[in-house]
């Protein structure tokens, strides 16, 4: 399978495997659950404990958000890319790990550290992202960047069975541990796996592009980050291309977001929303290699599109949503391209960066990247509540497709870009 991959490509892939157990079990599946049992414990009622954790998520997403430009022009000198990717690993890893530390009912101190492990986390992808410059020649990116995700996949699928597997053999009393317990127990997984698979990325990736460091180099990055503002109609492709994602990648954000507040609302239960979430990923996995392979056959402008046109029919059907079935179906439609379009927004977006700037701009990536997840599920809440129908609120989702669409057009093919260098950023 990664035979046709280089040594710096494949460890670079495999870090997607690694991070990708917190992403599931963090993130998205087990310590929300945990994190609410404990404020419960502790007798905060359910909607202030869902509105604390929903303040956290937008705190630390502000801050990555706010810094990430700016610590992209201090790691595009050479030889520092590694270093903060490397920080907020250690941040992430240390932060994970401390969690099972946190004493019962203590919900507040469990936030503080989720915010800073979350930022570890993002940071760290953020440079992980810019590294696809390094990795990888343009007219591999998409492959490469799909087989990424894929990996991510199934990377996550693997450590989220195991602890699933544990905490429901707690619940049922197989093993003779609490639910807390069993819970902690994947957040030890979380910390093993992230840190483990992430030797190859630290080991054999290096940077290639960068700008050597002079005088007053702190001064220098701002100067930098501050011309590149004030100078970004050079850059007109990459300023579109990013209106375009931050239309676009709102709504499959808010999908892959609300999409267990769907399944509840069909009647689906817990046990079977899990399940449905973990066939997902299972299948996202070959799409998103597929995605990657008719991309180097006709392009990441042509998939990207193909992948907003599945979205926009995720939309229709999610309004007409009534069964349990109808939520199998409306999940493996995702699964066919959530991979895919950000597997080749990610690549696409690496072949207009300039090489030397690749983590400015990458901060900027995740600026728009970020900012999008506002938007989307605003939209859905106020359309919900004008019509009285929560199914409306996807049907509304259409809107930013089509958007995002139509700007995606003014973009040229990336089959016309392959080896065409793009300005590097100056402070003159």
């Amino acid at each position: 399978m990664m035979k046709k991959f280089t040594k710096q490509e494949t460890s670079w892939m495999y870090y997607d495997w690694a991070n990708s157990a917190y992403s599931i079990i963090i993130t998205t599946a087990i310590f929300p659950i945990f994190y609410k049992a404990q404020a419960t414990a502790a007798g905060v009622a359910a909607a202030d404990s869902t509105a604390y954790l929903g303040y956290t998520i937008a705190i630390f997403t502000f801050i990555l958000a706010m810094i990430g430009p700016i610590l992209g022009t201090f790691a595009d000198y050479e030889g520092y890319k590694k270093k903060f990717f490397l920080g907020f690993l250690l941040m992430g890893l240390v932060s994970t790990f401390s969690l099972i530390f946190v004493p019962e009912g203590e919900w507040l101190l469990l936030l503080i550290i989720f915010t800073i492990s979350s930022l570890g986390l993002r940071g760290a992808n953020l440079f992980y992202d810019a590294f696809l410059v390094d990795v990888t020649e343009d007219k591999r990116m998409n492959k490469v960047s799909a087989r990424g995700f894929a990996l991510g996949y199934i990377g996550s699928a693997i450590p989220f069975i195991i602890s699933i597997g544990i905490i429901l053999m707690a619940q049922q009393e197989i093993i003779p541990i609490s639910s807390t317990t069993a819970s902690k127990i994947a957040f030890v997984i979380t910390f093993i796996w992230w840190g483990v698979f992430s030797i190859p990325m630290l080991k054999n990736v290096k940077q290639i592009h960068g700008i050597k460091r002079g005088p007053k180099p702190i001064r220098t990055s701002f100067l930098r980050l501050k011309n590149t503002v004030k100078n970004i109609s050079q850059y007109k492709y990459l300023t579109i291309f990013l209106i375009a994602y931050f239309f676009y990648i709102d709504g499959v954000g808010t999908i892959i977001s609300m999409s267990t507040a769907y399944g509840t609302d069909v009647g689906v239960s817990s046990t079977i929303l899990l399940v449905v979430l973990l066939v997902t990923q299972i299948v996202a996995a070959p799409f998103a290699v597929l995605y990657g392979k008719l991309a180097d056959r006709f392009s990441a402008k042509a998939m990207l599109n193909v992948g907003i046109i599945v979205y926009t029919i995720v939309c229709i059907y999610g309004y007409f949503l009534e069964t349990a079935f109808d939520f199998w179906v409306l999940a493996m439609l995702v699964a066919t391209s959530q991979g895919g379009i950000q597997a080749l927004s990610r690549s696409y977006f690496a072949k207009l960066v300039p090489k030397a700037n690749a983590n400015e701009f990458f901060g900027f990536y995740n600026i728009f990247g970020k900012f999008a997840s506002v938007a989307g599920p605003i939209l859905v809440g106020a359309t919900a509540q004008i019509t009285g129908k929560t199914n409306a609120g996807i049907l509304s989702l259409i809107i930013l497709f089509i958007i995002g669409m139509i700007i995606l057009n003014f973009v040229p093919s990336d089959k016309k870009m392959e080896g065409v260098k793009t300005p590097e950023v100056n402070i003159s």
